[in-house]
């Protein structure tokens, strides 16, 4: 099976941007479909992104469209997310997730392999 370690989080001022990355080990990332989700005190896990095994399809929440964009290397088994014009109410622990599913899903337990997660604060 695929381990995942999320890196790149931090403490970032309202409309900077920070990069995530997801390095998979265990498994070849290309088997998988990818998604970031984030959970933020007190609140359920949420969808953020969501990318197809080759890279070519993405899928983003509502809330985080035109400003975040997830991609793939996957000739370095790693998964990104960029992050830009963050707002304050962007501040959770975001997680890296894998899926073997043969189609998008945004629901978190579609995500049998998870990462630790990593934690973005956005200060006003």
């Amino acid at each position: 099976q695929v381990q995942l370690v999320e890196s790149g989080g931090g403490l970032v001022q309202a409309g900077g941007s920070l990069r995530l990355s997801c390095a998979a080990s265990g498994r070849t990332l290309s088997t998988y479909r990818m998604g970031w989700f984030r959970q933020a005190p007190g609140k359920e896990r949420e969808f953020v992104a969501a990318i197809s095994g080759t890279g070519i399809m993405t899928y983003y929440a509502d809330s985080v469209k035109s400003r975040f964009t997830i991609s793939r290397d996957n000739a370095k088994n790693t998964l990104y997310l960029q992050m830009n014009s963050l707002k304050p109410e962007d501040t959770a622990v975001y997680y890296c997730a894998a899926s073997t599913l043969s189609r998008y899903s945004d629901y978190a337990n579609a995500y049998p392999y998870w990462g630790q997660g990593t934690q973005v604060t956005v200060s006003s």
